[in-house]
């Protein structure tokens, strides 16, 4: 059995606090199911609302005793220190910078749900503090605990697709132009209706992407050329993005990703072509996995297939046949960072192929930061230049919304 392996007798449950997160939120429900189902984890404390009476709900609905639920996080952070082993930030993006500041400043394990701020300015702070205090930093990018995409990157680091050449990835979803069954227009939470200097579906989407690519081939952006639209019914907000990227090792990697695009729920699509096959793999059908091969051969992958990953029993709660879904992958990688904070306890120190920090959301945010700057120029734009090129443009010029 794997380490982070469900139901392994002797592992540490470890005690969450959790800071936003409520009912009427759109992933409290789902951190908390997910962070309890391998019983890694016990929820014991939280602010999840500054709303009293949706505090108090909540509270009673994760069971959550109410003399450990706060009417405001500093109140938390001061009575629950050295009695949690982590707080889980979960309140909207915006407000993320501040919050895990003071966390990590008071000793607290940080584990915070993506994008860990809004500008690389407010995540190289972060960093900054996170260094000077030793600290424990992760951020929740859910979507490579599919088993899967655990299985393809395996795949790709023993060479089956060759050199990687081109990627598509794409993540459409219908949320901004969508009418609801009564025929009424959406309703968005408040504060993604605001779009800063990087738009909220960048920091919504975009990160994913981001994040997968680098997963998958552990190659890093270079450069960027986008365009952005806004299509839906909220027409202060930027709901429609294409790009192109450059990255390392010669890749080329095309994204979309969009907030209008009526038929998809949530359109995660992954199209992987190498120089002796490619692979194909989409959130809707998470357990399987398409594989063309350079003399016509095409195969499909699941939990039941000759596998290298995607076999391990803490991915088979239940037998192949039986599919997982989101909730199973975010569990996953709550298992991870539950060994990843056992390492941290134990050596001051951590790391792990599964799990990431603030280095890798300082790329991405950089990436996105460029993705603006290009949209505003009109030209490439270098990813990792703090000082300049995307920043500078950011900085120099005033917004344009395109589109």
């Amino acid at each position: 059995m794997s380490p982070g392996s469900f139901a392994v007798p002797d592992q540490p449950v470890y005690k969450l606090a959790f800071i936003g997160g409520s009912l009427q939120s759109a992933v409290g429900y789902t951190h908390y199911v997910a962070s309890t189902m391998d019983h890694r984890w016990e929820l014991v404390a939280g602010c999840f609302s500054t709303d009293r009476d949706s505090n108090t709900q909540t509270a009673r609905a994760y069971g959550v005793p109410q003399h450990r639920v706060y009417d405001n996080w500093e109140q938390l952070l001061r009575r629950e220190t050295g009695k949690v082993d982590a707080v889980v930030v979960l309140t909207p993006t915006p407000s993320h910078s501040r919050i895990v500041a003071a966390c990590l400043k008071a000793g607290v394990a940080v584990i915070c749900e993506k994008a860990l701020a809004a500008s690389s300015d407010e995540i190289e702070k972060l960093r900054r503090i996170e260094l000077a205090h030793n600290g424990f930093l992760a951020v929740t990018y859910n979507y490579t605990g599919y088993p899967i995409l655990r299985e393809l990157r395996r795949r790709i680091q023993k060479g089956e697709l060759g050199r990687i050449l081109h990627i598509q990835a794409e993540m459409p979803q219908e949320g901004f132009i969508r009418l609801d069954n009564e025929g009424n227009k959406p309703q968005p939470q408040t504060w993604r209706l605001h779009d800063a200097t990087v738009p909220t579906i960048h920091l919504d989407l975009a990160v994913h992407l981001h994040q997968i690519i680098h997963y998958l081939t552990g190659s890093r952006p270079l450069q960027v050329i986008s365009d952005q639209s806004h299509n839906g019914w909220f027409k202060e907000v930027v709901d429609n993005v294409s790009s192109l990227c450059r990255y390392s090792d010669g890749v080329q990697a095309q994204l979309w990703f969009s907030k209008s695009a009526l038929g998809h729920r949530n359109g995660l699509r992954l199209r992987l072509y190498g120089s002796e096959g490619s692979a194909e793999w989409e959130q809707m059908n998470p357990e399987e996995l398409r594989i063309s091969r350079i003399d016509g051969r095409r195969e499909i992958v699941d939990r039941s297939s000759p596998v290298d990953v995607a076999g391990a029993q803490r991915y088979n709660r239940f037998k192949p046949g039986h599919p997982d879904g989101f909730l199973e992958a975010f569990g996953n990688l709550y298992c991870d960072i539950a060994d990843c904070l056992a390492q941290y306890q134990q050596t001051g120190k951590w790391s792990s192929p599964e799990v990431y920090g603030s280095q890798l959301s300082l790329e991405g945010i950089r990436m996105l930061e460029a993705m603006v700057a290009s949209t505003l120029s009109g030209h490439w734009t270098q990813v990792n230049t703090p000082n300049g090129g995307a920043v500078k443009w950011l900085k120099e010029r005033v917004y344009e919304r395109v589109g």
